[in-house]
């Protein structure tokens, strides 16, 4: 009875099975189990309770269940492959594998065993490759790094595939809970260059967009520890450190954004704490005498770029503020070091200049009126409390320390000059027997007459003291620190020809002079940096700039020295191109303000003689001529706390002069110049962006977008061409931008795709509407290649717009380039859709005139155009065809089609016959024998 019961359940699973209703068939199967002893029904209802398993996803289960069957006949086909299955979302491959082996032994013709063995095998080589490059491929690599016995060449390859790992999400992961940190910590502790440069390495892409690592190995590798592997002498090492803490603190503030797939960050409450604690031994370091000059280079240009605000409209800048407060001394004794005095810090030639632009970053982040009179008074206490009757040296750091501010926030600078014995101490240090005291002297006086009112007072007070000091010194250092001293002096006039302070031809001597030691090599760089601060100055006169750009030894000579490891040199070669290539604002002279000035007896500007186009054209030749583009673009690849924004900015003026003739652009293509602007329309001052971006535009209006701007380079170019459509910009900049989007819209779709993105399109319309004929022929031919591209041709599908009109009534304009443009346009956008072929009709009455027209057209491309959008109506709708054969376009199409075609109308011709033979299909016409 039991057994008979046993039968008839595992038959009403069956019936539920099929159907579908699994949870029912699996309540018959296991009640029928607990009835039978019959080992062959047992096997059966074992099997087919897998089945149920497997559709209810309950593989554990099925897996069971299937063995069950399997241990009664091992043969049992379905129950091996049921169980195949379920291991297999079990993740159990190799079993899977071994299984659905016996399945393809035993009936080796079935293709769904087949194709499970190749699958599974498939997944069973990734699985093994995976564990391969991440378990036992580390524990291998860290035991050949630690053998000190291991091959040179082995160690060096395992020391690469490390760093590579811990770039990866899983490597990383893999190494970090395989104890990898503490492994990585014995090979810092082996004091060996490459060992140590692998582990750092490798520890910096652990780190990289993972907070919770990054908070676990600060706390391993200690930030003491890091920071005086960052102190150290070697360069490679001190940068890798700088690279690792960079990393840390992307992870812990936030700012790497990246997101890894598949990653359960551990929660992290607060990181503010050990954020705080890297800027207070980044601060530490500053003061240190353990610490090099690249490793205190390396501590400002991160403090540099993680303490003030990205953004000033962040309202939280308390990160600045706890740096004034509790680091500003220290940063003031870095700018107050004299490199000739005995108690100098290590420095190098970055680090004053490094620690001038963190001042003057530090101020412009404060946000009110408080906070900068704290910040003064920090200053001002910290200089008068160097002043010491006693003690020549504390004098002169405190007098360096202005000069230092001078060179960061020029307003600060100048009200800590009108400090109580600052000045008076400038001129005794002037008349000091020491040199030490005279070079810092001079070189304070030169960052003080930067102003106008500032350098008149000097002209009364000083210029004989720095007359005297280069007549009798006869060190190097102190003679061109003095002549640029006179140099700067002699050009506070500005460009204004009727202000000179010298007299006629002593700025030339001045240049020359320059321009001499300039050629020098045996002067040390950092002596020779000072020639170029002169000319920086001097080429403010026409004179001067128009005979340097003629010197070309002085021209390479200073190239060279902007391609230097002295980066401070960077802005004063940017001031001296854009003073030779009139780059800089010029404001507009308007002649009734000239006739009043005059009037009333006030100064008026003058323009130098050679300050006319044609000068400044022939100067740019030279420059071009001299290789400027080589030096400029290794200019812009220099680290980007030395670039400030105000010397990006006067890079991008700079090249902006050079694109201006389009017979020069292929130059500086050539050149580098494409891939160097990039970056400058990208970061810097609203002024420069605007610049940079302006170059580009005429750069990619006339240059081949592939060899201009190489590899995934050309998709950068987009955005600052876009932001050049505003309204806000010139109509050249305009004009400029729209023909560099036409080119750049003309090569792929994929960069159509990008402009679209960029939200250009909008603009490119509004410039179709323009007045201006120039801009208007532009923007539509810029549209012209947009319509191509796919959601630009939904944008003139979608109801409720004008967009179609607006570009049929541009076919019926009278200028010929503005009407190629647009029945280019058209074109073909009704090739592309047969409703706009129909929607062409609807949007104006003039429509079938302004087609005639183009069909008559004198320019043969107009032409043609317009017969091909006659053959894309006739193709659309056969009713639409019908009212253009009734129309006067069929005799136009027979009198174009019966023209003999010459090789200038061939297309023309051909396009009108084609018209022509579309009719005779729809028999609206019959041909005559």
């Amino acid at each position: 009875m039991a057994e008979a019961e046993a039968v008839q359940l595992k038959e009403e699973g069956n019936q539920h099975f099929q159907r579908q209703d699994y949870k029912a068939a699996m309540k018959s199967y296991s009640q029928a189990l607990k009835l039978t002893k019959d080992k062959a029904l047992l096997a059966t209802l074992y099997r087919n309770r897998a089945a149920c398993g497997l559709k209810t996803e309950s593989y554990v289960q099925a897996a069971s269940d299937a063995s069950r069957a399997i241990d009664i006949n091992s043969s049992d086909i379905k129950a091996l492959y049921r169980r195949c299955q379920a291991l297999e979302h079990l993740g159990k491959l190799d079993q899977a594998f071994k299984d659905v082996q016996r399945c393809a032994t035993l009936e080796p013709r079935n293709q769904n065993f087949q194709e499970t063995l190749r699958r599974l095998n498939t997944s069973i080589q990734e699985k093994l490759r995976v564990q391969f490059s991440t378990d036992s491929r580390v524990q291998k690599m860290f035991e050949i790094l630690l053998d000190e016995n291991s091959d040179a060449d082995k160690r060096e390859k395992a020391a690469n595939n490390l760093i590579v790992l811990g770039r990866e999400e899983s490597g990383a992961e893999k190494i970090f809970q395989g104890n990898g940190v503490a492994l990585l910590l014995q090979l810092l502790d082996t004091n060996r260059l490459e060992l140590m440069l692998a582990a750092v390495r490798t520890l910096s892409g652990m780190c990289s967009g993972h907070r919770a690592r990054a908070t676990a190995i600060l706390h391993a590798v200690r930030i003491d520890r890091i920071c005086s592997l960052m102190s150290g002498e070697n360069e490679e090492l001190s940068l890798a450190v700088c690279n690792l803490l960079q990393a840390v603190i992307d992870s812990l503030s936030g700012e790497d954004k990246r997101e890894h797939r598949g990653k359960e960050e551990a929660l992290v409450l607060d990181t503010k704490k050990d954020l705080k604690q890297i800027t207070s031994h980044l601060l530490d370091m500053l003061v240190s005498k353990k610490v090099s000059g690249q490793g205190r280079d390396q501590a400002l240009n991160l403090l540099n770029k993680n303490v003030p605000r990205k953004d000033l409209a962040i309202h939280d800048n308390s990160r600045t503020i706890y740096v004034v407060d509790n680091g500003l001394r220290k940063i003031l004794k870095v700018v107050g070091q004299v490199p000739d005095l005995p108690s100098c810090l290590p420095l190098s030639d970055n680090t004053r200049m490094l620690a001038s632009i963190l001042i003057n970053k530090l101020y412009d982040d404060l946000r009110c009126d408080p906070e900068r009179d704290h910040f003064r008074k920090i200053c001002e206490e910290y200089i008068t409390g160097k002043f010491d009757p006693q003690d020549m040296d504390k004098n002169v750091n405190a007098i360096q320390t202005v000069s230092g501010i001078l060179q960061g926030p020029f307003d600060l600078g100048n009200q800590l000059l009108g400090l109580k014995g600052v000045m008076e101490m400038m001129v005794a240090l002037c008349g000091s027997e020491r040199e030490a005291d005279q070079l810092v002297a001079v070189e304070a006086l030169i960052h003080a007459s930067t102003k106008l009112s500032r350098a008149t007072f000097i002209i009364t007070n000083g210029v004989s003291l720095l007359k005297q000091i280069y007549k009798t010194t006869k060190n190097e250092k102190i003679k061109i620190r003095t002549l640029v001293g006179l140099c700067k002096l002699g050009s506070a006039g500005g460009t204004d020809y009727g202000l000179r302070q010298f007299a006629e031809g002593s700025t030339e001597k001045l240049a020359k002079q320059c321009r001499k030691w300039l050629c020098n090599e045996t002067i040390d760089t950092r002596t020779r940096r000072w020639a170029v601060e002169g000319l920086a100055y001097l080429t403010l006169d026409a004179d001067v700039k128009d005979d340097f750009v003629q010197d070309i030894p002085a021209l390479q000579a200073m190239f060279e020295l902007a391609k230097s490891s002295d980066k401070t040199i960077l802005y004063s070669v940017a001031t001296t191109l854009v003073n030779c290539t009139n780059s800089y604002d010029v404001k507009e002279v308007i002649p009734e303000l000239v006739q009043l000035a005059k009037f009333s007896k006030q100064h008026v500007p003058e323009e130098h003689p050679k300050d006319k186009k044609d000068f400044v054209d022939m100067r740019v030749k030279r420059l071009l001529k001299a290789g400027v583009i080589s030096a400029l673009a290794c200019m812009v690849k220099a680290d980007s706390a030395i670039l400030t924004d105000q010397t990006k900015e006067l890079l991008a003026r700079v090249f902006l002069a050079l694109c201006d003739n389009p017979k020069d652009r292929g130059t500086i293509v050539a050149q580098g110049g494409g891939k160097a602007l990039i970056p400058l329309a990208l970061e810097g001052t609203d002024v420069g962006k605007v610049k940079a971006a302006h170059a580009l535009a005429k750069i990619a209006a006339v240059s081949n977008p592939d060899i201009a701007f190489p590899g995934e380079r050309v998709y950068e170019v987009v955005r600052p061409l876009v932001k050049l459509l505003d309204t806000q910009r010139d109509g050249i900049q305009n004009y400029e931008a729209l023909l560099g989007l036409t080119n750049l819209s003309g090569r792929s779709d994929k960069l159509r795709q990008k402009i679209f993105k960029e939200r250009a399109l909008p603009d490119i319309e509004n410039y179709m509407f323009e007045n201006h004929d120039q801009l208007r022929q532009a923007a539509t031919e810029c549209m012209c290649n947009m319509v191509v591209n796919k959601e630009v041709q939904e944008r003139f599908l979608a109801d409720g717009n004008d967009r179609l009109k607006l570009v049929v009534l541009l076919c019926g304009e009278d200028d010929d380039k503005l009407q190629n443009a647009a029945a280019g346009a058209l074109a073909m956008l009704t090739a592309a859709h047969k409703k706009l072929c129909l929607k062409m009709t609807q949007v104006t009455s003039q429509w079938l005139e302004i087609l005639q027209r183009l069909c008559l057209h004198d320019r043969l491309s107009v032409q043609h155009r317009g017969l091909v959008i006659a053959y894309n109506l006739l193709a659309a709708d056969a009713e639409l065809a019908k009212k253009l054969v009734e129309s006067e376009l069929l005799e136009i199409l027979t009198v174009v089609g019966k023209q003999e075609p010459d090789e200038k109308k061939a297309d023309v011709v051909r396009m009108a016959r084609e018209c022509l033979v579309k009719c005779m299909d729809y028999g609206f016409i019959k041909p005559v024998s």
